[in-house]
């Protein structure tokens, strides 16, 4: 029975991998090659000036927090965390998961290439942007979190992680660093590591390790994805609305379509980590269980 279970949730995690890499390269396409994609991250990262003046100092206290140093120690705080609760493998894994996910994003965004359509020609110079590097840290951070909190503090890190990332994503587009498919491209990228590395958790489970039904958190995972959910629905109304507008060059729009440009984003940005943490937090007590003793 216990084999079993290990054998349907490796499966469900190697499907995750997969539909989280297919959804990358879904959003990639579809936002850097095409002028429809171009166009909608244009129309939300030239709408981030509306209210600008009234985020500006959060925004950009959330992301200067974020730097190498900071990110080596908050890594080092989390493997601790793991350590002294006994887990050396969950250690050593979730400082993989951090250092692949932000390695990986940093060379996508290096040789990933970006056509110029014309459409954006005052940052066509800067290249490729996707994915976002400041976004991915902030997302590492809070997916290994759920990982190595004890079950207790796991519901309470998932959300306040959840939150932390969304609002990183939402800051570079506020602060006018990253275009909404940059945060969501990196957001992508944690979720499949994430679940490369539950898998490589789920390989060296010991045997007397006790999935405990107490541990799960469906409901509080369920909460978290739905929000998402719903946050993402919004996002493609919002998004499906502008594009009987695409025709308009991004700099005749009116203060309506770019706000619900950079609304709609937003709502895609902070919707796409609810989810990816939902997922990991539905599965994490078969990923660190209890033990016998």
């Amino acid at each position: 029975m216990r084999e079993t279970a290990r054998g349907w949730t490796a499966v469900w995690l190697v499907v995750l991998a997969l539909a989280q890499t297919a959804a990358f390269l879904v959003v990639w396409r579809f936002a850097v090659h095409t002028e429809l994609g171009q166009w909608l991250d244009t129309v939300a990262l030239t709408g981030n000036r509306i209210g600008q003046d009234r985020i500006d100092g959060p925004g950009n206290r959330i992301l200067n927090a974020m730097s190498v140093v900071s990110l080596l120690a908050v890594t080092a705080m989390i493997g601790f965390i793991a350590l002294i609760r006994g887990r050396k493998a969950l250690a050593v894994t979730a400082t993989l998961l951090i250092a692949g996910a932000n390695v990986s994003t940093q060379l996508l965004k290096r040789y990933l290439e970006r056509p110029d359509y014309g459409i954006d020609p005052e940052r066509a110079a800067a290249g490729n942007s996707l994915p976002s590097g400041h976004t991915a840290v902030a997302a590492s951070v809070a997916i290994v979190l759920i990982l190595v909190l004890p079950p207790k503090l796991r519901v309470a890190g998932a959300f306040l992680g959840a939150g932390y990332a969304a609002a990183a994503g939402v800051a570079t587009l506020s602060a006018g660093w990253h275009r909404p498919s940059d945060a969501v491209a990196a957001f992508l990228v944690v979720g499949a590591w994430a679940a490369l590395a539950s898998l490589v958790l789920l390989f060296f489970q010991r045997e007397q390790a006790v999935v405990s039904p107490a541990d799960a958190h469906r409901a509080a995972a369920a909460v978290l994805g739905l929000a998402g959910a719903l946050a993402l629905v919004v996002s493609a109304l919002a998004l499906s609305w502008l594009v009987d507008r695409s025709t308009i060059p991004v700099e005749e729009l009116t203060r309506r379509p770019l706000f619900i440009g950079y609304a709609g984003s937003a709502a895609g940005i902070a919707g796409t980590i609810a989810v990816v943490a939902a997922l990991v937090l539905a599965v994490v007590h078969r990923l660190v269980p209890r033990r016998k003793g």
